[in-house]
């Protein structure tokens, strides 16, 4: 069971969030931005998310999501922003300043659930990969060049875990791999679009899908591979599906109409968060994204 930090100074916001993640989720409370950033300083490793109002007194939410993100205790730390839907500005600042995940006001208790499934799900991932990738860093750091391919999401799993090893920031790699991964899975190979994806997340059936889909015999020779080319000075990954592509020059930055979505943010936290650089070729159906070592983390 996860633990939230709510913060927001409308006593009765606190009493919809309570009602709708109470029985998901542990939770504590906080009417302000600096009672917030107390809670926080006091207890920097109790905290798996936090959902910030932005406009309030003493600290706002950008205040706090400022100290946040300049504090490599929170590095990992989803921030969920609440925000009126139509405040595309405020969205833009927000993004720029490192809040990924938004929920738009007046929301519906499953849009409340599954912004914050989607970014504990991240953070979870992200953390679990890492971990288990270790154990392999050894016999993947001697590998120049390789092509691996993949079709089940446990497999994207599996590689991204080791993968993201021989890299000087695991778990941010580990979570833009996997998003480039299961891009290739979900939208190339297996066509779901962005409007299907949205309606699977909000029934909730996201990934019984996908395996319905895989179980296909039509999918069966339908796979996606990772190139790793390693160099004295940078990291490339190669990724490449049997899809017809898709137009991805909309999804290199998160577009602040999209803000609100379950997902589609994925590309964009890959291409700001993962790597030194990310390009898309030909019609979006392989992407090569490039890491930046130091001699010595690259031996």
């Amino acid at each position: 069971m996860a633990k939230l930090l709510v913060v927001d100074d409308e006593p009765i916001n606190l009493d919809i969030i309570a009602h709708c993640l109470g029985d998901e989720h542990q939770m504590s409370f906080a009417q302000d931005g600096l009672e917030a950033w107390q809670m926080l300083k006091d207890a920097p490793a109790s905290y798996d998310g936090v959902i910030l109002d932005r406009m309030m007194p003493r600290m706002d939410g950008m205040d706090v999501l400022r100290r946040l993100k300049a504090d490599s205790r929170f590095a990992d730390v989803p921030v969920i922003m609440q925000s009126a839907a139509d405040s595309s500005a405020q969205v833009a600042e927000g993004l720029a300043a490192g809040a990924w995940y938004y929920l738009a006001k007046p929301y519906s208790p499953k849009a409340l659930r599954s912004i914050v499934a989607a970014a504990l799900d991240g953070r979870r991932t992200r953390i679990d990969l890492a971990r288990v990738g270790t154990e392999l860093k050894a016999i993947i750091s001697m590998t120049c060049q390789a092509t691996f391919r993949f079709r089940l999401l446990d497999e994207v799993s599996a590689l991204v875990s080791v993968l993201a090893q021989l890299c000087p920031n695991p778990e941010s790699v580990s979570m833009g791999l996997s998003e480039l991964m299961l891009n290739a899975i979900e939208h190339g190979n297996l066509g779901i679009s962005y409007a299907d994806k949205g309606r699977l997340i909000e029934d909730g059936v996201w990934q019984e899908e996908v395996e319905r889909r895989l179980a296909d015999p039509g999918q069966a020779d339908r796979y996606a591979t990772v190139e790793l080319e390693r160099g004295a000075q940078q990291l490339s990954f190669t990724i490449s599906d049997q899809g017809t592509g898709f137009e991805w020059q909309k999804y290199l930055d998160l577009d602040p109409a999209r803000a609100f979505d379950s997902h589609g943010r994925g590309i964009a936290m890959a291409r700001h968060l993962a790597f030194s650089s990310l390009e898309y070729q030909g019609s979006g159906n392989r992407v090569r994204a490039i890491i930046k070592v130091s001699e010595s983390s690259a031996d």
